[in-house]
């Protein structure tokens, strides 16, 4: 098991930045997505973005497995993702986030998406998800574009909840 990163929260600023692409999968991001899945795990969530671990590369992992009532260990390992379609159904869901805990808001999204990107072995990938996969996935490449959950609430709903976020880790110990 490798060390599990600090998860970084809001307003932290590299929340909001855009992260680069991933010129090649080698063995350091290999390591870098092997750490996240711990991370994630270990925050009991089911999607981590690198910016949410200070990184600013087009890498995400998810694993919907305990959602879906079956064993962890099921992780989706995204690098440069890109959504090619997104269905015009739309789709509401409660949305939390492990940069912005204990706090959700419903969000609406497209229901289903299809998105290219390169898995854990550098091999291209396209793969069609909807209803919590899909709004996982879009919300993860939010990240990735510097853009939070909570940016599709009106402003005061929006500073409520970073008042709060920031009141639940000024009394968290720094890790």
């Amino acid at each position: 098991m490798s060390e599990p990163y600090k998860i970084i929260t809001v307003p932290a600023g590299v929340l909001k930045e855009t992260a680069s692409p991933v010129s090649r999968v080698d063995d350091t991001l290999r390591t870098q997505m092997d750490r996240m899945v711990e991370t994630m795990y270990q925050a009991n969530g089911i999607g981590l973005a690198a910016n949410q671990v200070n990184i600013l590369n087009r890498v995400f992992v998810m694993d919907l497995s305990a959602r879906m009532n079956r064993e962890e260990g099921e992780p989706v390992f995204m690098v440069n993702p890109e959504i090619i379609w997104r269905s015009e159904e739309p789709s509401v869901m409660d949305e939390g986030c492990l940069s912005i805990p204990e706090q959700f808001a419903e969000v609406e999204r497209p229901k289903e998406v299809r998105v290219k990107y390169l898995d854990y072995d550098g091999n291209e990938q396209e793969e069609q998800f909807s209803d919590l996969a899909s709004h996982c996935v879009q919300h993860e490449i939010d990240h990735l574009n510097g853009v939070l959950f909570i940016d599709y609430l009106s402003r005061l709903k929006r500073n409520m909840m970073i008042r709060k976020v920031q009141k639940i880790t000024k009394n968290q110990p720094l890790l």
